[in-house]
């Protein structure tokens, strides 16, 4: 038995808790990260050491996250690993790509088993008018992003884009690279593997970025999204119980949440791993800028919108198989992503309501187009109806159910009096900052963006220092009693 206190700490800081897994905004993991990053400077120029220390310390990360689950990740790398050899194009074998097929069920079979398995015996015992006992099944974290980047390397190795990798523990590293392993942004093989064997060279710019990025992570993240996040989840704990005012706020802070929560995941994902010499695609930009759903689906979750098009509606024929056959394709493939985000059939209907706006928009700019209307006059309407439209589908994605979701728009839809304004302003003040800061921040421009990373960049430690400390302090006057989780650690 550990009888000192600090040998206890020490221990529960190895340890796996259920309750409680490692986050990037916790204090846990900034200690953790520390000590791992003074030992990789020390080793990172020996490709070797480099590879072994940070397979390690990923596999541990993720043992943190999910438990004994991490072996659930270790099969998928090893027998993803030695398929992709068997897979390439230099093996011809006739029936190389029924393998395809089958390794991939057999990629999907694990997201399948620990997500969809009580949504499918639900769905079955609604049919059968019978009551099945729900199993007690744990998800582990990140299964969705992981499972999607070993199948599209299988795909790649076979379509020969990329060569097989030939070793174990690079293609280990590649699957388990901590920082985007448990939320994203979803990596090609393609796009890393290289990086693993290229020279890591540190340079004080690309440093500051990775602070920066961090930094901006920890604001939307720890700061912003947790924060607004107290006013949604009371209003949609009883939505029939507020205004519809309080229900309109509340949509507006989901939409500011979930961007803040998500993007600043991988805002921290993209800075720890530039912190390490290597490079992640940029996963938002500014997606609530945008003019159309089209538009929208390219800033949001881009390595998850790109994959969807490249392994998905690419394959089934895309645009090359005439317009009505498109839209069947684009149809589909929403409706694939938006399962993707949760086993209920209220993200299948997310899914299919972006794939109907994405097709009105697709015949409502051929139609303009054809009129020779000036669309620069139409850029505020454009803007206007993107982002309610995208809001209002929020509404689904928060809802515990259809009828909490039809509940909280019935009120905003026939029980709205802006005569609330005044006093919500009075009453709810803080909140109003936080969303005005955060709108604020998402709505500078790319430009601006980027001149601030630069000027971040350019200042002396202790500035940087203290500006860290700063942000910290603030989460810890704002935050709610526990570290909050991110939203798409349940996808």
């Amino acid at each position: 038995m550990l009888d000192h206190p600090l040998l206890e700490n020490i221990a529960q800081m190895f340890a796996y808790d259920k309750k409680a897994p490692l986050l990037f905004n916790s204090g846990e993991f900034l200690v953790l990260f520390t000590a791992f990053l003074s030992i990789y400077l020390l080793i990172y120029k020996h490709k070797f050491a480099r590879v072994l220390y940070v397979l390690a310390f990923s596999l541990f990360f993720y043992y943190k996250s999910s438990g004994i689950y991490v072996l659930n990740l270790v099969v998928l790398a090893v027998v993803d690993y030695y398929a992709a050899l068997w897979l390439s194009p230099a093996k011809e074998h006739p029936r190389r790509k029924l393998w395809l097929v089958l390794l991939i069920i057999f990629n999907l079979s694990f997201l399948l088993y620990f997500k969809y398995t009580n949504f499918i015996l639900d769905n079955i015992a609604y049919l059968a008018q019978k009551d099945f006992k729900k199993l007690d099944i744990f998800l582990p974290i990140g299964v969705s992003f992981y499972t999607f980047q070993t199948i599209s390397y299988l795909v790649d190795v076979y379509k020969g884009e990329i060569k097989p990798c030939r070793n174990l523990m690079d293609f280990g590293f590649y699957l388990s690279f901590f920082p985007q392993l448990v939320a994203g942004p979803i990596v090609r093989a393609k796009d890393f593997l290289p990086q693993i064997n290229q020279d890591i060279v540190f340079r004080r710019d690309q440093m500051g970025d990775g602070l920066f990025m961090i930094l901006k992570g920890l604001v939307k993240k720890a700061l912003i999204a947790n924060y607004v996040a107290q006013y949604a989840d009371l209003i949609y704990g009883a939505p029939g119980t507020y205004s519809g005012f309080e229900n309109l706020m509340a949509m507006y802070a989901y939409t500011l949440q979930i961007y803040c929560d998500f993007s600043g995941y991988s805002d921290m994902a993209i800075g720890l791993a530039l912190l390490m010499g290597f490079r992640l695609p940029d996963n938002f930009r500014s997606p609530y800028n945008s003019l159309s759903i089209t538009e929208f689906w390219r800033r949001w979750h881009i390595s998850l919108s790109t994959w969807l098009r490249d392994y998905i509606y690419i394959p089934m024929g895309g645009n090359r198989k005439g317009e009505e056959k498109q839209w069947l394709f684009l149809m589909l493939t929403m409706l694939i992503g938006g399962f993707w985000h949760g086993a209920s059939w209220k993200f299948v209907f997310w899914g299919a309501m972006h794939g109907a706006g994405l097709f009105v928009h697709k015949i409502f700019s051929k139609t303009v187009k054809d009129m020779g209307f000036n669309r620069q006059v139409l850029r505020p309407l454009d803007w206007f109806v993107t982002f309610h439209f995208v809001a209002l589908l929020w509404v689904f994605f928060r809802a515990e159910s259809f009828v909490v979701a039809f509940k909280s728009i019935t009120q905003m839809a026939f029980h709205t009096d802006w005569a609330y304004l005044i006093p919500f302003m009075q009453t709810r003040g803080a909140l109003l900052a936080m969303m005005v800061i955060g709108f604020a921040i998402h709505f500078i421009s790319e430009k601006d963006k980027e001149r601030m990373a630069e000027y971040f960049g350019t200042l002396p430690v202790l500035a940087k220092a203290a500006i860290f400390v700063l942000v910290i302090q603030l989460i810890l006057q704002f935050q709610t009693e526990n570290v909050q989780p991110f939203i798409y650690f349940q996808f």
